[in-house]
């Protein structure tokens, strides 16, 4: 079911809910927390299926959250449309979509906090345009959770890169929650036999990866070894990262993606073995996110002291 409600107040929206709950088309009861998305006007479906989805597994409220202060709607006059969906519109979550017009976009904070869950965590996720320090935004301050995606920024790798130098307990990138599955990998063959020394990495990925230099900076912390990491040509490999090796005394342990979908994990003395290594989608980041709300301290570590670590390499590589 969707409600639409044009030209309205958060009052209004609020006391729509309130009514909707009411005459059971929805509860409030068991959602768990509430989900601000930051969008554009014209690009929330992408993002509102992605939260339907993963509110299967956190049921939540939503707040899909769009205004473009530069956009060629600033100067219009202020107003504030807004859309309740719920029931088979909202998955187990309840969706506010607000679309806000000049003036009435300048304060965010002011039109999400009357619709806010109350006594439940605040995620707040910016699938594309994010700003610069996203905890100290008017959103990112009234949000426990703070989740970007570097890989839809203008310049992929400056942005995680630059990662470090505005980062707070809370804060995460969807380029380190696609490494999951290649950081669960990598970590059950080093406690395998034999149970070498790595002595070098190399790790290797598409230019449109940020997640291959995500990947490199965890490796340099986690093993203290050099780690060579390098951006492939897009006709060798178009999307996502490529491969990993890692060198040890009894040789080279490789896991290397020939297809998109499928790796092949290649060790000394031992069988190929093909592995399901599927590129991530929206929704699976998004709820695997969502499982802890908790300052994730490991990607604060790799985005940091991981990455000056692999800084130092790069320099003094370039030096020798």
């Amino acid at each position: 079911m969707i409600i639409e409600l044009p030209d309205t107040t958060v009052g209004k929206i609020a006391k729509a809910l309130v009514s909707v709950r009411e005459e059971g088309g929805a509860v409030a009861l068991g959602r768990v927390l509430t989900l601000i998305i930051v969008t554009r006007h014209g690009a929330e479906e992408e993002v509102i299926e992605a939260a339907n989805d993963a509110s299967r597994e956190h049921p939540m409220r939503v707040v899909v959250l769009m205004s473009d202060p530069h956009g060629p709607d600033a100067d219009a006059d202020p107003r504030l449309d807004a859309q309740i969906r719920v029931g088979g519109d909202a998955g187990a979550s309840e969706v506010i979509v607000l679309r806000a017009y000049g003036a009435a976009g300048n304060n965010s904070e002011s039109l999400v906090t009357g619709l806010l869950l109350p006594d439940a965590p605040v995620v707040a996720w910016w699938p594309r345009d994010t700003p610069e320090k996203p905890s100290r935004s008017s959103i990112g301050k009234i949000a426990q959770r703070r989740i970007t995606d570097a890989a839809t920024q203008p310049d992929p790798g400056a942005w995680v890169a630059a990662l470090g130098e505005h980062y707070a307990p809370g804060d995460t990138d969807f380029a380190w929650t696609r490494l999951t599955r290649w950081r669960e990998q990598l970590a059950a063959v080093l406690d395998q036999p034999p149970y070498e020394t790595v002595t070098s990495v190399d790790v290797r990925g598409a230019a449109d990866s940020p997640s291959t230099a995500l990947l490199a900076a965890w490796l340099r912390l986690k093993l203290d070894v050099p780690v060579n990491w390098t951006y492939v040509d897009s006709e060798e490999w178009e999307h996502g990262i490529k491969s990993v090796r890692l060198v040890r005394p009894s040789g080279e342990t490789l896991l290397e993606r020939p297809a998109p979908a499928i790796a092949v994990l290649t060790q000394p003395g031992q069988p190929s073995h093909d592995l399901a290594f599927p590129r991530r989608t929206l929704r699976e980041c998004l709820a695997e996110e969502l499982r802890s709300l908790d300052p994730d301290l490991l990607y604060g570590r790799v985005i940091t002291e991981g990455w000056q670590l692999l800084e130092s390499t790069v320099t003094q590589e370039g030096n020798g």
